[in-house]
């Protein structure tokens, strides 16, 4: 917390803040309308079938599906249970403790994201990665990774 003056932005800062915060607040919308409409998925389902899809055996631990995904246990909770339904996801105890819940990708639901993943790649490329230079890419890399690592120092 910051007591007295306030640490006023520049007016370099205040221009690259805005670009950020407008980032932030169009590109999920982007992103979520070309999933629904292409995929009938929503952009929080499409990254925990991707995460999924990606780990050994296609397994997870609820908890490290939570974190992969960047989303709280409950939300991931719903999300999974709506996925259940659809049959692309199952959960089962985790055969090493007991105490936890795995996550599985079922056959059908990488096939849904294998469908699925074209279309939200090419908006990807279309919004972001065609418009950046490799040294931009790059640049966007070490940015965000440094942000993320800021917001996980202060929320953990």
């Amino acid at each position: 917390m910051h007591l007295g003056e306030p640490r006023w932005l520049t007016p370099d800062e205040q221009r690259a803040w805005r670009a950020l915060a407008s980032v932030l607040f169009k590109l999920p919308g982007a992103l979520e309308s070309q999933l629904q409409r292409d995929a009938g998925l929503s952009h929080f389902e499409y990254l925990v079938l991707s995460a999924l899809s990606e780990a050994d055996d296609r397994t997870l631990r609820m908890k490290d599906l939570a974190a992969l995904s960047n989303g709280s246990l409950s939300r991931l909770s719903h999300v999974v249970t709506r996925l259940e339904k659809r049959g692309w996801v199952r959960r089962q105890p985790c055969p090493a403790d007991g105490r936890h819940i795995n996550a599985v990708l079922t056959d059908a639901g990488y096939d849904k994201l294998r469908a699925s993943a074209p279309g939200h790649v090419e908006i990807v490329r279309e919004l972001v990665v065609d418009a950046l230079t490799p040294d931009q890419l790059a640049q966007l890399f070490e940015i965000g990774s440094t942000i993320l690592n800021r917001l996980d120092s202060t929320t953990t």
